[in-house]
């Protein structure tokens, strides 16, 4: 279990990145400029847990009216549209070592709960085929074989909406 669950502030900035290097292979994972891009774009929709202090994950993403994450919102924080109808998840970062502790799942509902919150219609996301079960527990559905291509991996489209 995390302390807390706060906004990212542009201190994080080097913790995020170094999380993200060790849970993503380099061509997969989000560097330095990319994230003081995401910071400064949408502060409001990226969240980092604490433990004593110190950051051991974070869940992140622009908001869009898009179904489906294209490969440039990865890089273009501009794509970022506040009065978007779905909050995306760029990223789900746990440190290693407080993996399979509960804490992916503390921020992805903090996420949900924020996007109903904030009136999105629902979260997108992409995922490895691994992993489309965790997201599925969440009320997530696969839409399939995602157009991206992101760090060369296949990748799965999920969707979730709230009901009216």
């Amino acid at each position: 279990m995390t302390d807390r669950i706060r906004q990212v502030t542009m201190e994080d900035l080097d913790r995020v990145t170094q999380v993200e290097a060790v849970c993503f292979p380099p061509a997969e994972a989000a560097g330095k400029e990319a994230f003081r891009a995401r910071i400064e774009g949408f502060p409001e929709s990226f969240f980092v847990a604490e433990k004593d202090g110190a950051i051991i994950g974070f869940i992140n993403g622009a908001v869009t009216d898009e179904r489906t994450i294209r490969d440039a919102m990865f890089e273009d924080a501009s794509l970022h549209d506040p009065e978007g109808c779905y909050q995306s998840i760029f990223g789900l970062d746990v440190a290693p070592e407080w993996q399979h502790r509960g804490i992916a799942g503390e921020l992805m509902r903090h996420m949900i709960k924020d996007a109903r919150r904030r009136g999105c219609k629902g979260l997108i996301l992409t995922c490895k085929d691994r992993l489309i079960g965790f997201y599925e527990r969440f009320g997530y559905k696969s839409l399939g074989v995602s157009a991206s291509v992101h760090g060369g991996a296949v990748w799965y489209d999920m969707i979730l909406e709230f009901s009216e």
